[in-house]
């Protein structure tokens, strides 16, 4: 059943991982163990002041059973994972920023506001590069070789309607109007 479990949320949120649209964590408080995994899966971190980071799991026996041992390393470097993995320390919002782990940092009152304003940065770009760029990422972070794929997405991203909509905009200096083509 605990493998189960595990396989079960490794496949949540690698699913988020993947998405094709950019997921923006909002973090306002503890994200310790699975809520740590759950930032982590997400394309975009933004933590409030108060936030702290974790993954607390030794201290009951187990290890994080949704990628945090994947995850970890590979956004803030096998050293100081490994640290953290094997400590069950917590960190701030302000060391989580320094190691990597989140975006900002902003007060508490202005989490939403950030992450609406990198939503709508995002959301002004191309769609289609966009999810080609997660896709990049993630297959470099994978088994298969991503300088392959950014090749490959190189050529499709070339053959849009939202490439030949930001070429003629950027030519006219304007905004594109993208459709996601």
């Amino acid at each position: 059943e605990a493998k189960a479990l595990s396989r079960h949320g490794h496949d949540v949120f690698n699913s988020i991982e993947n998405c094709t649209k950019p997921v923006i964590a909002a973090v306002n408080g503890f994200a310790l163990g699975g809520g740590c995994e759950l930032a982590m899966s997400c394309h975009i971190r933004i933590a409030s002041e108060n936030a702290k980071f974790g993954q607390p799991e030794v201290k009951l026996g187990l290890i994080p059973g949704y990628a945090g041992t994947q995850r970890l390393p590979r956004l803030i470097g096998r050293t100081k994972a490994t640290e953290l993995l094997l400590t069950a320390d917590m960190i701030s919002a302000d060391e989580a920023l320094q190691l990597g782990l989140v975006n900002y940092v902003v007060k508490p009152e202005d989490l939403m506001n950030k992450c609406l304003e990198m939503a709508r940065k995002i959301k002004l770009q191309a769609p289609v590069a966009v999810a080609e760029i997660i896709s990049c990422i993630n297959t470099y972070y994978s088994d298969k070789d991503g300088f392959a794929e950014e090749i490959n997405a190189f050529g499709r991203c070339f053959t849009t309607e939202d490439f030949n909509e930001g070429t003629k905009a950027f030519m006219e200096k304007r905004k594109a109007n993208f459709k996601g083509k």
